[in-house]
């Protein structure tokens, strides 16, 4: 805890105002949120209306058919057990964690716009849906008058699905975007580049890391990524960071930071986030 009340604090001075949760962050699932309403209480007490707080519901978090994706149930019961977690009267965001093949889509967004209206939450968002199950649920969501505000989407330099039709989708409807995993769970980043340390994310057993970034071919293409960004004067982590906001339809982008250097390091890819039209066609033809 006390890392973590170090970590926000350097990121709420660095500029960083918005705190992104989930129900079942953890481990244990619900602890993310029990901490950061210990830090609520503490180096954020007097600052609750500088912050934007973001929790989500969509993933299995408790026993039986009521604790999981997308029923109103569900994310009403998840919403106030979150509420309660961290000390809230409402959070700033909801989100619906990921899409519900069971659940009628009306439900679950009817559910999001009536969590507003209930005071809850000021502001809705959808979470790994693609482009035409985000199109129908925006549509439902203005419909009922509670218009999407956000879309978080997994998006890195190694994972490009979102520019095959979800940005467009989310530029035409004036929804913002800000994009989870822009490290690519640290393999972007100088962590890897001489193998996968003992004491690593990757080596952890039930760890995706390895196997959804790290085989050979990918990290050869690290070390040619690595090359390029010190080219252009940032680390690898900058870079990457740099290339996702670089995008006119992308708002933000989400960092997580173990160390406070970490997090510096982040914060740094703001001092260059131009590229030109030679640099996105060298970094394509690495890809």
């Amino acid at each position: 805890l006390e890392r973590m009340a170090q970590l926000c604090e350097t990121a709420f001075d660095g500029g960083i105002t918005h705190f992104d949760l989930a129900n079942n962050y953890g481990p244990p699932a619900g602890a993310a949120e029990r901490n950061f309403g210990r830090l609520l209480k503490t180096i954020f007490a007097g600052h609750r209306d500088e912050l934007v707080i973001s929790t989500k519901a969509g993933y299995d978090m408790w026993p039986g058919p009521y604790g999981n994706w997308g029923s109103r149930k569900y994310l009403m019961a998840s919403l106030d057990q979150s509420l309660k977690r961290m000390g809230l009267d409402y959070v700033d965001i909801f989100y619906h964690h990921r899409p519900d093949p069971e659940t009628p889509l009306e439900e679950t967004m009817g559910a999001l716009s009536d969590i507003v209206r209930s005071g809850k939450a000021l502001y809705v968002g959808l979470s790994n849906y693609k482009e035409e199950e985000t199109r129908r649920a925006v549509k439902i969501l203005k419909e009922n008058g509670t218009p999407c505000l956000i879309h978080q989407p997994r998006y890195n330099l190694l994972e490009r699905w979102v520019e095959d039709g979800l940005l467009s989708a989310l530029d035409e409807n004036g929804v913002g975007c800000i994009c989870f995993s822009p490290l690519a769970q640290g393999a972007l980043t100088d962590k890897y580049l001489k193998g996968i340390p003992a004491d690593s994310r990757a080596s952890r057993a039930g760890s995706t890391v390895a196997q959804r970034y790290l085989s050979d071919e990918q990290l050869e293409k690290i070390k040619q990524l690595n090359q390029f960004a010190a080219e252009r004067g940032q680390t690898l982590a900058q870079m990457a960071i740099s290339w996702i906001l670089r995008r006119p339809e992308v708002t933000t982008v989400l960092v997580g930071a173990s160390r406070v250097s970490q997090l510096d390091n982040s914060l740094a890819a703001l001092k260059n986030t131009a590229f030109s039209e030679d640099e996105l066609k060298r970094i394509d033809e690495i890809l």
